[in-house]
């Protein structure tokens, strides 16, 4: 991006040795972060919470391209599910069986790593380790709604968390998006209003009136 163009709020931190993407990054996960909170507010979508779509979306944005990162996204709830049910008879304690499902998926990850260098996908083989790091903890966030709440309601979950994730990841490469930051970085503070009245929302969620419709339409 012009030099010229960019605020000169940005370009203090920018002279001071800060890459233009970091901040860029930075002042993008407020804006994430108020969007996830609208979904779970006024749309109804829980997810894993706020903060587990959210590393989720960064670490989307980190990897070469979408499709790895869901390809990585999916091998990890696959192998997290599959384990449970191999380690299940063991009787095993949380913890430790929490480490065996990391290890495994971490051996896994490293097994498509060598397969997408095999067939020339150097995307896939060059993705960076943090990346792998953060969706990795996905397993024990996935496991623990499973053993609470059910196999249905953890897979639900998962694809409401990929879903939204997406859905960062798309607003955060939005190119009008990173030049208005670019140009008007106070912006985000705008997001601030929008939480508290997110946070004051006492309505019914749009996924509540296709639930209640029947019950709704009685009243």
């Amino acid at each position: 991006m012009n030099q010229e163009t960019i605020s000169p709020f940005l370009q203090f931190f920018i002279r001071e040795g800060v890459p233009f993407e970091t901040v860029r990054l930075i002042f993008m996960l407020p804006i994430i972060a108020t969007f996830i909170a609208f979904l779970r507010q006024v749309v109804g979508i829980k997810a894993f919470g706020i903060y587990t779509p959210l590393i989720v979306t960064f670490a989307f944005l980190a990897t070469n391209g979408l499709k790895y990162g869901i390809a990585i996204f999916v091998t990890i709830i696959l192998v997290g599910m599959i384990m449970r049910f191999v380690l299940k008879p063991f009787r095993l304690l949380y913890l430790p069986r929490v480490a065996i499902m990391l290890s495994m998926v971490a051996f896994l990850i490293l097994a498509m790593l060598v397969v997408g260098g095999s067939l020339k996908r150097t995307g896939l083989a060059s993705v960076s380790i943090f990346p792998i790091l953060i969706m990795i903890t996905l397993v024990e966030k996935f496991i623990a709604v499973q053993i609470e709440k059910g196999d249905k309601t953890a897979i639900l979950l998962a694809l409401e968390t990929l879903a939204i994730s997406i859905m960062g990841y798309y607003i955060a490469s939005w190119g009008a998006l990173i030049r208005l930051l670019s140009v008007f970085p106070w912006v985000i503070v705008l997001t601030i209003p929008i939480n508290i009245f997110l946070g004051k929302w006492t309505g019914l969620r749009i996924q509540e009136y296709f639930r209640f419709k029947d019950v709704i339409k009685k009243i």
